[in-house]
């Protein structure tokens, strides 16, 4: 390791990748190659020297703020829930307002594939600021790799790999991040809001009461967006591409006419990083989709229950059914009470086949015995918990700006509190819902002996 870093030259062997297709999702179509994700399985070593030169490069990026504070992916402290938390808590203030919003998803064809060699190192050179013997050894490790598919007993003959990062290595995330770095300037040119994660790109922004002028704004964005792609060997698939219109006060027609080729993407509800954004905020869809598949994974462990020792059954509920209760639980704040008792119903559910009880029995004791909190309160714990990371600086900077600390002007008893700052109104729909009040009325209503724990 130390003599390929002071070298600048990886070894051949650590640049070849075994390709083994896999199918995206089981009840795709086998005969569809398009249906198949290529996953590089590289050797164990190569992956640890790239370990080596992720902990240094990762010091270096931090020290120097060299990354986009809106790129959520394969980052520390950074997670899908974060972006979507920060992104429906902008659209829940832009309703709240009064004005509409858009939300634009965007999708890359094979972006990891496409990255440009040459223009990668352009970018470690001049926007990272990396030269000499480490930029040397970046265009060792990018350069003459090569690769072999294997699928089933059967592998090709070895072909040059002359672009992309392979996504099973360590370094690949950090170097496409680096490589999409100067996109978030197109954005910030038309005022227009935006956040990536890794190479899923979501844009949105509120409407003015002139709608034409805003969507030509987005229009005239997404044209110069897709010069860039093409100027650095990526391509936008516009097939996949979906709008969401939030709390429209405009003709749908005059929009629908406005948005030309692009009203084909538009949609009630779509799917963002795993959870569903419906145009009315009421994540009806989003917990119908969760209770469906929680139930339909219940009932398959159910018919193993009994080959299944007792604490490998509830490893089994918390990986399957927990989790997606889980999954971006934050968003759910606010929620009608219906909708929080669907989920508990599910919770109840895993218990009831967890603990043997009989169906209708009483289930809140057991949940105590479990340990397992309920719906409603997880959610406001998750709340509480990444406030918490915000006071003590280990939340993304992207929600810890949304938070301010409560300072007064004088000595109060409050002041070693650890309140957080009032707002000066409040607001009158789900706005109430986003992050930063739900943060504040759940933090500020602690007993002050928890705040100082």
């Amino acid at each position: 390791m130390n003599l390929s870093l002071s070298s600048s030259c990886v070894p051949t062997v650590f640049k070849h990748a075994v390709v083994q297709p896999v199918l995206k999702k089981s009840n795709l179509d086998h005969n569809d190659l398009a249906n198949y994700r290529p996953i590089s399985k590289l050797p164990f070593l190569s992956k640890a020297l790239e370990k080596i030169v992720l902990s240094q490069l990762q010091a270096y990026w931090d020290a120097n703020n060299i990354s986009d504070k809106f790129q959520s992916g394969f980052k520390p402290r950074h997670s899908t829930e974060t972006a979507l938390l920060r992104v429906l808590n902008d659209l829940l203030l832009f309703a709240d307002s009064g004005c509409s919003s858009v939300l634009v998803l965007l999708d890359l064809t094979s972006a990891f594939d496409m990255v440009d060699h040459n223009t990668l190192l352009l970018r470690l050179e001049h926007t990272v600021g990396i030269r000499g013997n480490v930029l040397n050894w970046f265009r060792s490790y990018l350069l003459d790799r090569s690769y072999s598919i294997t699928i089933g007993g059967c592998s090709s003959s070895v072909a040059p790999l002359c672009c992309g990062v392979s996504q099973g290595s360590v370094l690949g995330t950090m170097l496409f991040s680096l490589y999409m770095l100067p996109l978030g300037s197109i954005f910030e040119e038309y005022n227009i809001s935006y956040h990536f994660y890794a190479d899923d790109i979501q844009i949105y922004f509120r409407l003015t009461n002139d709608t034409s002028s805003s969507l030509h704004c987005l229009l005239e964005c997404l044209r110069e967006v897709k010069d860039w792609l093409s100027d650095n060997s990526l391509i936008l698939n516009e097939k996949k591409t979906e709008i969401v219109l939030f709390d429209n006060h405009t003709s749908w027609g005059q929009f629908v006419d406005t948005l030309g080729p692009l009203a084909a993407s538009l949609s009630g509800t779509v799917s963002n990083l795993g959870a569903l954004f419906d145009s009315s905020f009421k994540c009806d869809k989003q917990v119908s989709s969760v209770v469906k598949s929680s139930f339909y994974q219940l009932r398959q462990i159910s018919k193993a229950k009994h080959y299944i020792p007792h604490r490998d059954l509830e490893k089994l509920i918390h990986a399957f059914v927990t989790s997606r209760l889980d999954y971006c639980k934050s968003l759910y704040f606010g929620l009608h009470s219906t909708l929080l008792h669907r989920l508990q119903v599910v919770q109840n559910a895993a218990a009831h086949l967890l603990t043997g009880t009989a169906r209708f029995a009483p289930i809140t004791p057991f949940l105590a015995d479990l340990h397992w909190l309920p719906v409603k309160n997880r959610i406001e714990f998750k709340i509480l918990l990444l406030t918490f990371k915000i006071i003590n600086n280990t939340a993304p900077c992207y929600l810890t700006e949304l938070l301010s600390p409560y300072t007064p002007r004088r000595a109060l008893r409050s002041s070693g509190q650890l309140l957080l700052v009032q707002p000066r109104s409040r607001l009158k729909t789900r706005g109430d819902c986003a992050f930063a009040l739900a943060a504040l009325s759940l933090w500020n209503n602690l007993p002050p002996a928890i705040l100082m724990l």
